[in-house]
């Protein structure tokens, strides 16, 4: 395979692949012989595995969606970089990463019907940011912590993604390349974007809520 153009488009694809594995969905049917989808929240993602399966399956889920998006944004992006026509490697990092996102949240073995990709997309930005990401994880259990859901939760993470980037060269950390950057700042829209249908339950007061992670909330 010589075409630089084609091997591009291989990587992408076979990027796609890995994002659509529907781990959620295969572990309902293994745990309990269902469709995940029909139960919870609908949602095809760890959390609802959580909330209808229990923690174990939840943690397995969570694990292997995050290594979904970090093995395309880390490992094919490195291996196939010198075999494609982009120059730059966070760029890469991006596409191949976001092929995943995108396989999880519309896969291809579930009729485009996957999760919201959070975790997936998790995966991918500990390839590309690890100090960012762990201040992003700070930011996610204090908002769990304070409100108790998961979905406010990820968004103000999301939110909090390109603000951490652009102040950590100030500590002495070295910047981000400006390709990733600019990617960090599509971050929020696009979870946001996921999170539509958790939006219209939290304005209707709807949303299921983690009342366990409320610790301070004693009468909850």
């Amino acid at each position: 395979m010589d075409n630089p153009n084609l091997i591009l488009f291989f990587v992408l694809i076979i990027s796609y692949i890995a994002g659509s594995f529907p781990t959620s969905i295969i572990m309902g049917k293994l745990v309990k012989k269902i469709d995940i989808r029909d139960h919870g929240s609908g949602n095809a993602g760890a959390t609802n595995v959580f909330r209808v399966l229990g923690m174990k399956p939840a943690l397995i889920v969570i694990t292997i969606d995050i290594l979904k998006g970090w093995l395309p944004a880390y490992y094919f992006a490195k291996i196939f970089l010198s075999l494609t026509t982009i120059p730059d490697l966070g760029i890469l990092q991006i596409l191949c990463g976001f092929s995943a996102v995108l396989g999880h949240t519309y896969t291809i073995f579930a009729n485009f019907k996957g999760g919201k990709g959070v975790g997936t997309l998790g995966g991918m930005l500990i390839a590309m940011f690890p100090i960012a990401v762990v201040l992003c994880i700070i930011v996610f259990v204090i908002t769990l912590i304070l409100t108790g859901y998961v979905s406010v939760g990820s968004m103000i993470t999301s939110a909090s993604l390109p603000i951490f980037l652009l102040t950590l060269p100030l500590l002495g950390i070295e910047p981000a390349e400006l390709s990733l950057i600019v990617f960090s700042l599509m971050v929020p829209f696009f979870v946001i974007y996921t999170h539509r249908s958790n939006l219209s339950r939290l304005r209707n007061g709807e949303e299921n809520r983690f009342h366990k992670a409320m610790i301070f909330n004693k009468k909850s």
